[in-house]
């Protein structure tokens, strides 16, 4: 079964990309950009690596992601590719390293993707 690629998140756009899930007309768009950010965290090492760098208090580089994680470097960066992709983590090159971080954006989204209040926006 061939697999369709995620959708990239603007994060450009303010957290209307994806209406709050008790919104009361939450269009066809809203509901495709808020299943790809499900989506993107539908794995449990990509939250596992939200949650490390979630509580991190800076950048963390790709070599320290690997530690816990019950997968091989090549499956780690699988997972951090998808994760960038779906406009959740930044990437940084600092020479021959790759540091990670939680875009500020993607968290915004995600805070009002899960605002359950009923009938708000």
């Amino acid at each position: 079964m061939a697999r369709t690629p995620m959708p990239m998140l603007d994060a450009t756009k303010p957290a209307a990309c994806c209406a709050p899930l008790a919104s009361v007309d939450l269009t066809d768009q809203e509901a495709l950009a808020t299943a790809s950010l499900f989506r993107a965290l539908g794995d449990p090492n990509r939250v596992r690596i939200v949650n490390r760098l979630a509580i991190s208090s800076g950048p963390v580089c790709v070599c320290d992601l690997n530690e816990g994680l019950d997968v091989s470097q090549p499956t780690v960066s699988f997972h951090l590719k998808k994760l960038v992709e779906a406009g959740v983590l930044q990437r940084e090159r600092r020479g021959v390293w790759t540091y990670y971080s939680i875009d500020e954006a993607a968290a915004g989204r995600l805070r009002g993707v899960l605002n359950l209040r009923k009938g708000q926006r």
